[in-house]
């Protein structure tokens, strides 16, 4: 097995919506935002080579929206998916499957792309994994959350034949491959699947929104964006004290600096210990 980070672009969010309850006076100096109240973060992707597989696991945000879409989130970077691929020596076609954490534009926007004003997929030959209870509360979504459910990211995957959905458990982790397990949390929106990979006898855990970023490590730091602040702060804790347990390393897709880290107890509770690249493991 061989992992291969895939780093696209780099978005804006608002610092405030970002870290909920936590004041500007504190997470200002974790990430300083900019006049506009704009913290920079990252849609950092994860490839896994693994037999006569390479799994995706999420996508970005794409680049086929209107400008007037994407100006509100401000891409910059030098890097994108497919640059990142090539990177390592793969192209587009050679996906064998797309795992999508969770359905908001930011994730898994890249999966499809716009050819001559039709929607296509951008891995052609991948199979697309989610899962049905995700699937139904993002093709049918509540007023808050409908904003981040874009039908041009989601129902040409369905209509494409393509999509196969993982069992959904909340209460146990699902193999996927002999390697590679999902677990379920439903704080952020619900059913979001978090990948936990088996790699030279460490886990590392794909966190997507449950833990955005290092600085989201403290359990009160749970963005406004959660659609269940309260769940969130109970998987949070969870998770954090199995992780601790099971010396976890925890893979960070937001994170704009940090890409993966380990955890401590510490008298303020649990918090970052080392902090490192995927490549360095």
């Amino acid at each position: 097995m061989k992992l291969f980070t895939i780093d696209t672009e780099l978005f804006k969010l608002d610092g405030g919506a970002m870290f909920g309850v936590v004041p500007k006076s504190i997470w200002n100096k974790l990430n300083p935002a900019d006049e506009n109240n704009l913290c920079t973060w990252a849609m950092r992707c994860l490839l896994i080579q693994e037999e006569d597989r390479l799994i995706l696991i999420d996508t970005g945000i794409g680049n086929k929206q209107e400008q007037k879409f994407l100006q509100h989130y401000y891409l910059h970077g030098n890097d994108t998916l497919e640059k990142s691929l090539q990177n390592h020596g793969f192209a587009v076609e050679d996906i064998t499957d797309v795992i999508l954490t969770h359905l908001h534009f930011d994730h898994c926007g890249g999966a499809i792309k716009k050819v001559d004003n039709e929607y296509i997929l951008t891995f052609p030959n991948a199979t697309y994994w989610s899962n049905e209870m995700h699937w139904q509360w993002a093709t049918y979504p509540n007023d808050r959350e409908k904003a981040s459910f874009l039908p041009e990211n989601i129902l040409p995957i369905k209509g494409s034949g393509k999509l196969q959905f993982i069992p959904f458990d909340e209460n146990n982790v699902v193999a996927f491959t002999s390697n590679i397990s999902i677990r379920f949390v439903s704080g952020h929106t619900k059913a979001m699947m978090l990948p936990q990979i088996k790699y030279k006898n460490k886990t590392i855990v794909y966190m997507a929104d449950l833990l955005p970023a290092a600085a989201h490590i403290p359990l009160p730091y749970v963005m406004a964006y959660d659609m269940f602040p309260l769940t969130t702060l109970q998987e949070k804790q969870q998770f954090l004290e199995e992780a601790l347990e099971n010396d976890y390393i925890l893979f960070f897709e937001h994170d704009p600096i940090i890409e993966c880290c380990t955890l401590k107890r510490t008298d303020r509770g649990i918090r970052m210990s080392e902090s490192f690249r995927l490549i360095d493991i």
